[in-house]
Order: structure tokens, then C-alpha cells, then sequence
């Protein structure tokens, strides 16, 4: 639950306040979050707590390729099974501040607060990625909810404020931006080789990609009909196109 949730309830956060009177979440919907998609392949990440926030959390960081540590006393079956069958190690313990060893990410999801403050405290004097799940003054980042689709991936932010109207804005996306989308990025990827190898300048690769995405006919509306070929058919003509502004341009020079 987002923090304002917290309101009266018991504090859980490093202010210690005993009642929940949301001083740590003051000012957090004018904090400009720097976005940006992180690289986990072969990385080790931390996950503290073995409940179904902790598996919700593992699940992810699995589907980015990370190196998964899950520390616990106690899993759920799901969690479990990741472990024997290898796609996560498992450390059947309390959480220690040497955990955060040769630790790129950090996620605390347990239901204990001086557990989830000591990993935020410890992970800070690192200067580590640290994530206190629904706690975000206890956050140097915070998980956005992803539309995720092939090689596409948009990310949905409210700062925190509203998970549930993220996840709305998530469906809405999730139906307008599908597969034709996914399909368009694994085609123009399929011709980076070409236009780095190709076209000289920045300008020249922009110029060349735009008019394929923005081409007519549509190639968005063309893979919505399942007319592949078609799109190809709009990235030879952009590739001509662009090789002959090349030689018109070598033959001004």
C-alpha cells in the first residue's frame, strides 16, 4: 500500500514516530525521479523477506536476468521450488549487513520494521540501490509498474502517490501498445547494423528510422494485419532512400 495508507497506523519508517503522522512522506510528489533501465545480467541482487511480496519481487528480478539471493528464515512454496530447482539461492536465515556484499540491488519485503530499516540504513552507507517495499522514504528508487511486451518496456510512475491508478494507466497501455509495437522494434533492430555501418552521422541514422516509424503506409497498422511483408517492403525503400541522399550529397561535395 502506498504510505499515505499509513496514516494513524503504526510508524514504520526511520522516523520512529510511534503513530504514523506522515512526516516522511512530505514533499515525495514534487521528488524528480531520475528514470532509467538498469542492466542485471550477472548481477547479484538481494531480496530480504520470503512472503508473496518477496516472490512478487524475486519474479522480477529473475525476468531481467539477475543473480537472485533470497534471504529468509522462512519461504513460501513458490519460493521454494526457485530454489531447488537453482534459479535463486536461498540463505535460510535472519538478514546480516554482510549480505549486501557484492550487491548491485537491494530489496527489503519483510513485515518486520527494524529488519527493513537496518537494510535501508546498511544498503545507504553503501551507496546501494536499496528498495523498502511500500515504504518510499525508505527507497532511493522506486519500481514503476512495466508494460511489458517483447523487446518493449514502458514503465508507469505515480511517485508512490496511487498504485491502483498506475495499475489502470498500466492495463490502458497494456491494450493500446501490443504486439504490432514489440514486432516494429525487433525489425528496426534487425537494420541497426546497417544504418551504423551505413550512414555516416547521427542525423542520417535519425532521419532513416523516423521515416520507416512515421512512413506511409503505417508499419504499425500494416503488422496489426499481419502484412509483414509489407513492412519490409517500407524499410528497403527507407534504406534506398537514404543511400541515395548519400550519393547525392557525395557528388555535391
Amino acid at each position: 500500500m502506498p504510505a499515505q495508507a499509513y496514516r494513524g497506523k503504526e510508524c514504520i519508517c526511520q522516523f520512529r514516530r510511534g503513530l504514523c503522522d506522515q512526516t516522511c512522506v512530505q514533499g515525495m510528489l514534487e521528488t524528480p525521479f531520475y528514470i532509467a533501465c538498469l542492466k542485471l545480467t550477472g548481477r547479484r541482487c538481494l531480496v530480504v523477506g520470503g512472503g508473496d511480496v518477496g516472490l512478487e519481487k524475486v519474479e522480477g528480478l529473475l525476468a531481467c536476468d539477475g543473480e537472485v539471493t533470497l534471504v529468509s528464515p522462512e519461504a513460501i512454496p513458490a519460493l521454494q521450488a526457485l530454489a531447488e530447482e537453482g534459479s535463486i539461492r536461498w540463505e535460510r536465515r535472519e538478514y546480516r549487513r554482510s549480505d549486501l556484499e557484492r550487491t548491485f540491488i537491494a530489496i527489503a519485503a519483510t513485515g518486520d520494521t527494524d529488519v527493513n530499516i537496518s537494510v535501508w540504513e546498511h544498503a545507504e552507507e553503501r551507496a546501494m540501490l536499496v528498495n523498502v517495499v511500500d515504504v518510499p522514504p525508505l527507497c532511493n528508487f522506486i519500481l514503476p509498474a512495466i508494460v511489458r511486451t517483447g523487446p518493449l518496456a514502458i514503465a508507469i510512475s505515480t511517485a508512490g502517490a496511487s498504485p491502483a491508478l498506475a495499475k489502470r494507466i498500466k492495463a490502458e497501455i497494456a491494450e493500446e501498445y501490443g504486439e504490432p509495437y514489440a514486432r516494429l522494434a525487433e525489425i528496426l533492430n534487425e537494420v541497426r547494423g546497417w544504418a551504423k555501418g551505413t550512414l555516416p552521422t547521427y542525423q542520417d541514422r535519425k532521419l532513416f528510422f523516423e521515416s520507416i516509424v512515421g512512413g506511409d503506409p503505417d508499419p504499425i497498422e500494416l503488422l496489426r494485419t499481419g502484412d509483414e511483408a509489407a513492412v519490409g517492403e517500407l524499410v528497403q525503400r527507407a534504406q534506398c532512400e537514404a543511400e541515395a541522399r548519400l550519393e547525392s550529397s557525395a557528388a555535391l561535395a
